[in-house]
């Protein structure tokens, strides 16, 4: 889902192997007709797409829920899914039109309608939960259906909008089954994607089953797949280490990772450049400990990537000194212009001119997850080290840790992040812009302005200047610090095809894209 380069290592790596032929590629007459399980510490946090923004839970929304546009492996540019066409009307880019297929039907079997689209847009922006999608639709003013046609109408030029509308937050729900208010609660899910939900254990395990009745972009749907979702990288290693699952993305430990053997015959394994990113974010409200924009210069002359880089991550991870990682227009290196290495006689400087207490007193958190408990340490680490910040740490459970950075709970928190489509401004608007996902407090005209400023062009080459200017205001205002972009990883039995799939850049867990050989 991005412009960078898409790097698979090894996802053939038994033909390297002395001995063996490529008849091992051909299907057996006797495929299983077994359900291909696959492990995640990933969490899902609500099964309704008004509901949720992260990883975990667009993840299965791709494959239970159908959007109007959808993005072909590896595509920077979406095409049709439940529409037959879309488009801009006009020159202006604040008017867009999608033509729905007259051939869908929920799983339920009931029709699905433009009204329903309409429907599922006004409920989204309605119900609005802090951590759901509608931080992507800040210049959507109208959704308009007539016959089969979907008139979406804009505030603002937005020529990403194709692109959001490809995502979890354009997910299409039965009005009969998703109230109006709030968020459809229970284990059911009505949706037209190519899986249905054949049942559903909260933190546990989700049965998808292939949907029959699927119409749009996919020539064809999968296999069943049964999605185990574990507490923690370290409990994923184990299930993977006993055979308990068939395929394992995100995240297995980084020692892991960094050992894995792409010559196996027994396991295949993807690594693919990636543009997840995590950040250590700052609550500028009036009253936290980092309102002042001094400070949080201060902690940007104390972090050190290279301790995260190499010792937490085991060079799973590259240093980033950007809000937009490498691979996308307008990548630029802020962070390191203005931070070029640690220097504690300059954070000491900084805080001294705002007139804060040292040590200052701040609460840092981070969601409790083994993951992150070695990159938390050796933060605290550094910042108690520097003698100008007082740590105490907390380690929340991630649902209510979504909640509490949301209510402005901490000072700072760390947050990862990937990119909902194959455009610079999925690291812009959702993270910086106003009413942003990350809650922070932060706002700033001069950044909006330079926001509305890159959604200007179709032609995005032309948005990379006001990109950098975008990043350097985000190295001055320090909302937020860079601290790495991540490699991606997927690993499966030698007798699964397709797992590369789930890691081709496009945001997209195309699980229907695995198959037993």
């Amino acid at each position: 889902m991005r412009l960078v380069r898409l790097r698979i290592l090894a996802i053939l790596a038994v033909l390297i192997i002395a001995g063996v032929g490529a008849w091992q590629l051909l299907p057996s007459d006797e495929v299983s007709d077994d359900a291909i399980t696959v492990g995640t510490s990933d969490e899902v946090t609500s099964l309704d797409p008004a509901g949720a923004y992260d990883a975990g839970s667009w993840a299965i929304y791709s494959n239970l829920y159908q959007s109007l546009m959808t993005f072909k492996s590896g595509a920077i540019v979406p095409e049709p899914d439940a529409a037959e066409s879309c488009g801009f009307v006009g020159q202006k880019l604040q008017t867009y039109q999608c033509r729905l297929r007259d051939d869908l039907t929920f799983a339920n079997g009931r029709e699905v309608t433009a009204t329903d689209v309409k429907y599922s847009f006004d409920r989204m922006l309605k119900i609005r939960t802090d951590v759901g999608p509608s931080v992507l639709f800040p210049s959507l003013d109208t959704v308009v259906a007539e016959g089969r046609t979907v008139t979406f109408n804009l505030t603002a030029r937005d020529a990403t909008f194709p692109q959001k509308l490809a995502t979890g937050a354009g997910s299409i729900v039965d009005p009969t089954r998703y109230p109006k208010d709030e968020l459809r609660t229970g284990d059911q899910v009505d949706g037209s994607g190519p899986y249905t939900l054949k049942s559903y254990e909260p933190g546990v395990r989700a049965e998808l089953v292939p949907n029959p009745a699927y119409k749009g972009a996919l020539k064809q749907t999968g296999v069943a797949v049964d999605i185990r979702y574990f507490d923690g990288s370290d409990q994923l290693r184990a299930a993977w280490k006993t055979g308990d699952v068939d395929v394992a993305h995100r995240q297995l430990p980084p020692e892991d990772l960094a050992g894995l053997d792409v010559a196996s015959t027994r396991q295949r394994v993807t690594e693919a450049d990636s543009a997840e990113i995590r950040n250590l974010v700052f609550n500028v409200r009036d009253g936290s400990a980092l309102s002042d924009k001094r400070v949080r210069q201060a902690v940007g002359w104390i972090i050190d990537r290279g301790p995260l880089v190499t010792d937490v991550y085991k060079s799973t991870v590259e240093p980033l000194y950007s809000l937009i990682p490498q691979g996308y227009i307008g990548h630029s290196t802020p962070f390191f212009d203005s931070y070029p290495e640690p220097d504690p006689k300059r954070a000491r400087a900084l805080m001294e001119e705002a007139g804060v207490q040292i040590p200052l007193p701040i609460t840092f958190a981070h969601r409790d997850e083994d993951a992150n408990k070695q990159e938390s340490t050796e933060l605290v680490r550094q910042l108690e080290d520097s003698g100008l910040f007082e740590v105490t740490e907390k380690a929340v459970e991630w649902q209510a840790f979504q909640k509490k950075y949301a209510a402005g709970a901490y000072d700072a928190y760390t947050v990862g992040w990937l990119p909902d489509y194959p455009d610079p401004d999925t690291f812009s608007q959702p993270l910086v812009g106003r009413d942003s996902s990350l809650h922070n407090g932060y706002t700033s005209k001069k950044m909006d302005s330079l926001i509305s400023a890159t959604q200007q062009y179709s032609d995005r080459s032309r948005t990379s200047g006001d990109f950098k200017k975008l990043q350097e205001l985000v190295g001055e205002d320090v909302p937020l610090i860079p601290l790495w972009q991540k490699k991606d990883y997927v690993v499966s039995t030698a007798g699964v095809a397709g797992s590369q799939y789930l890691s081709d850049g496009t945001g997209i867990w195309r699980l229907w894209e695995l198959s037993w050989i």
